[in-house]
């Protein structure tokens, strides 16, 4: 039945009519249910009984509505919810090697189930990796409600894709939506391999991690939380697989990038802004909910080498320092994040266990859940069963997830799958109340979203909403306040008017192509004129983007930190910085070991941490004056980079260790 005050926008049956305070009628979203009225209220039968269950009835204390729904879910449709895996749109060949890139649609891609490439290991593992179910069949076979967009189209497909995604669970025996996540969609990053960030997007441009935490700007940290939040909730995003809370304490760890720096205190802070301006300071269906990762932090790795890979499964702390790396995580579960993912690692040299972290119940239940008192979501990391069941190789898979549940996990992110986990319900060796115990964290979060009266979004809207020049001139702020300067004995900066420049950036992405570009920017408003040579020039502009090439292509030996170790062309550089005046900057994706280069030819440097050129030369021409303070240490030398206490910041490691320290930035 229609309330006499609802109305139709882009197909969706939407009613507005507020009542007293107690009963306030909510927006109320669907396709293909009908509506039930008490009065003057308006509820969705979303079980299409003809009746008002009490979980349809938004009135109702959420905990009511959960146990009501938890008591019709078959135990089959409680295994489902418990899995979260990547769904694919139509067109997006992200798994596939060599693959043609084709237009990303917002139909489902409805291949039964794709394995996708072993982007893992060079090492072919026995059992499947990433796996990706046809969304029609996940939805109403294997029941699954949680699910990874990894694919990058514009705002309206992502938009369009959800709210069929949505109709398609509205359809569904109990009509219980879905909940989408995604990697991090806002920043300037070079690393964005599958799993660790989705790279250049529709959404507003923000400064890499590194570069928010280099602001030292806690306003405008949660100013980009909120502007995100509004982005990703526009398009039906409604939950982050982000952001770290690790530290950059080992300087060789390949997701330096996505941390916020070395400093305990400093991530705190961006974690709690992040949180807040992302979820609010509860979840409402305004909210992005967030999983804050890896716990109990995924830094201190012997060697650097990540636990990706069989050859990084242990984390340590030799330097005695735990407790330092837990810190942001208190800051994350003060502020409310809504859930947490613990890190593939094994601990070595601790009171704990060594198995991994997702396996680790001193670690999840007995520290994270009694003595730090989260509440909320345990969310595995991707493949902790069959892909990185570090400590428990001997385990059968049923054992494995026996002992991941026992240990506290309640969402597994790998497999679009759930006969195994049935299978270890079913003979015994998990409880259907443990199960439960899961089921009832996952569908409190779900309440708290809204999803259950509006899981649609506008998508003129979000076509309009996402990326706007508004959200733009924010951001663009962001990145000019992320650069530091770290040298200018010349006083070259900032340049002097009618100064001939030579813009060189230098980025070698591995895959062939010239690394070298010559940049002749048109600035109306810039005094200085971008010349074709250095033979023009007065002074030379070299930004230099070094490489590892990725986590994904690393190997079982710890990465080295020297530029030529990652593809930059240590001749070419010297070469240019003897030829003319230089400011040189350089993009630190990691702290990068800058001793091959002639020491008295870098008088004037600037590192950047994910930013656009037009930031850079705003700040080299002085429109606008450097601010950012560095957020980890740079080594200065690779043999005290090899001499390091992984848990240690770089900040408190012996005198010789640092070629600029944590906090080191200074103006003109």
């Amino acid at each position: 039945m229609r309330s006499a005050c609802a109305y139709l926008i882009t197909g969706l049956l939407i009613t507005g009519v507020t009542f007293g305070q107690s009963s306030t009628q909510p927006l109320l979203g669907k396709r293909s249910v009908t509506l039930l009225q008490d009065k003057s209220l308006t509820f969705k039968d979303l079980n299409k009984n003809n009746r008002l269950d009490p979980y349809e009835d938004w009135r109702l204390p959420i905990e009511a509505r959960v146990n009501n729904l938890l008591g019709q879910m078959t135990l089959e449709e409680k295994v489902g919810f418990m899995l979260i895996s990547t769904t694919r749109m139509a067109g997006d060949n992200a798994f596939q090697a060599n693959a043609p890139r084709t237009e990303i649609t917002s139909r489902f891609n409805e291949e039964d189930l794709v394995q996708a490439n072993n982007i893992f290991t060079r090492q072919p593992l026995p059992t499947p990796t990433l796996s990706a179910a046809g969304t029609t069949k996940g939805v109403t076979q294997y029941h699954l409600r949680h699910f990874i967009l990894r694919a990058n189209p514009s705002a309206r497909v992502i938009a369009e894709w959800a709210n069929n995604l949505q109709a398609l669970c509205e359809s569904s025996r109990l009509g219980i939506p879905a909940i989408v996540a995604s990697n991090p969609r806002n920043h300037v990053t070079i690393d964005a391999a599958v799993g660790l960030s989705v790279g250049t997007t529709a959404f507003s441009k923000w400064p890499g991690e590194l570069g928010l935490a280099a602001m030292r700007d806690l306003p405008l940290t949660r100013e980009f939380a909120q502007t995100a939040a509004k982005e990703w909730a526009a398009v039906g995003l409604r939950k982050g697989y982000m952001y770290m809370a690790d530290l950059a304490t080992e300087p060789r760890w390949q997701r330096v990038e996505g941390t916020f720096g070395e400093d305990a205190d400093l991530t705190a802070s961006m974690i709690r802004e992040v949180v807040l301006g992302f979820q609010g300071t509860k979840l409402s269906s305004t909210s992005v909910a967030l999983t804050t990762k890896h716990f109990p932090g995924g830094g201190p790795q012997v060697n650097g080498l990540d636990s990706h890979f069989d050859w990084g499964k242990f984390a340590h702390y030799p330097g005695g320092n735990f407790d330092y790396h837990v810190k942001p995580f208190k800051a994350a579960i003060e502020a409310g994040t809504s859930a947490i993912m613990p890190y593939y690692s094994a601990p070595r040299g601790k009171e704990f266990e060594e198995v991994g972290f997702s396996y680790n119940k001193a670690v999840i239940q007995d520290l994270l859940r009694k003595k730090l008192g989260f509440k909320g979501i345990i969310n595995s990391d991707t493949g902790p069963i069959d892909m990185m069941p570090w400590g428990v190789e001997k385990l059968s898979l049923h054992q494995r997830y026996q002992k991941a549940l026992d240990a506290g996990v309640d969402i597994f992110s790998g497999t679009a799958d759930p006969t195994l986990l049935l299978e270890t319900v079913r003979q015994g060796l998990v409880s259907e109340a443990r199960i439960n115990e899961s089921v009832r964290r996952l569908l409190t979060e779900k309440f708290a979203l809204g999803l259950f009266e509006n899981p649609y979004v506008d998508v003129e809207k979000a076509g309009q909403l996402v990326g706007n020049a508004d959200f733009q001139k924010r951001a663009d702020l962001a990145q000019r306040k992320s650069i530091v300067l770290l040298r200018n004995e010349a006083t070259l900066l900032p340049l002097k008017p009618k100064t001939k420049v030579y813009f060189e950036t230098y980025y070698d992405n591995g895959r062939g192509s010239n690394p070298v570009k010559v940049n002749r920017p048109t600035l109306p408003d810039a005094d200085i004129e971008f010349v074709a040579t250095k033979d023009e020039a007065d002074v030379v502009l070299l930004w230099l983007i070094p490489t590892s090439g990725g986590l994904f292509s690393s190997t079982s030996k710890p990465i080295e930190l020297s530029l030529s170790k990652n593809h930059v062309d240590i001749g070419h550089v010297n070469e240019l910085l003897n030829s003319k005046p230089t400011v040189l900057a350089i993009n630190f994706s990691s702290p990068w070991v800058m001793d091959e280069l002639d020491k008295g030819a870098v008088r004037t440097l600037l590192a950047t941490f994910g930013t656009t050129p037009d930031a850079l030369l705003d700040i080299v021409r002085g429109a606008f004056k450097p601010t950012g303070k560095l957020p980890f240490t740079i080594p200065a030398s690779e043999k005290a980079v090899a001499e390091n206490l992984s848990d240690v910041p770089g900040y408190q490691e012996p005198d010789g260790y640092a070629l600029f320290k944590f906090g080191t930035g200074i103006s003109y």
